[in-house]
């Protein structure tokens, strides 16, 4: 059984940061490719950033240059550092498991945590 647990979500001012983890029991996850979607009122869920099971890693244009992803598989733990925030990054952030094919497109499998809210006021 997979279980995908997120925290870290809080409210902050514009150009501030916050630190979202996802703790991930699986078990293969040393395995899987991970990522981060978000989804704010409205819109279709996006994918922000995605991480191999090598630690190789992209983020989004949108997020670019203020957004990092990481992991810890002796943790079973994935991490998104979000810095100088926007207000369009309000969302709620999830953490999904899922597979990199071999041409490099990320393929989310059906295990999502229940989300963790993300607010930036400006």
């Amino acid at each position: 059984q997979v279980q995908l647990v997120e925290s870290g979500g809080g409210s902050v001012q514009a150009g501030g940061s916050l630190r979202l983890s996802c703790a991930v029991r699986a078990t293969a996850f040393s395995s899987n490719a991970m990522a981060w979607y978000r989804q704010a009122p409205g819109n279709k869920r996006e994918l922000v950033a995605l991480i191999g099971n090598g630690g190789t890693s992209t983020v989004s244009e949108s997020v670019k240059g203020r957004f990092t992803i990481s992991r810890d598989n002796a943790k079973n733990t994935i991490v998104l550092q979000m810095n100088s925030l926007k207000p369009d990054d309000t969302s709620v952030y999830y953490c999904n498991l899922g597979v990199i094919d071999t041409g490099g497109q990320y393929h989310a499998m059906n295990y999502w945590g229940k989300g963790t809210l993300v607010t930036v006021s400006s």
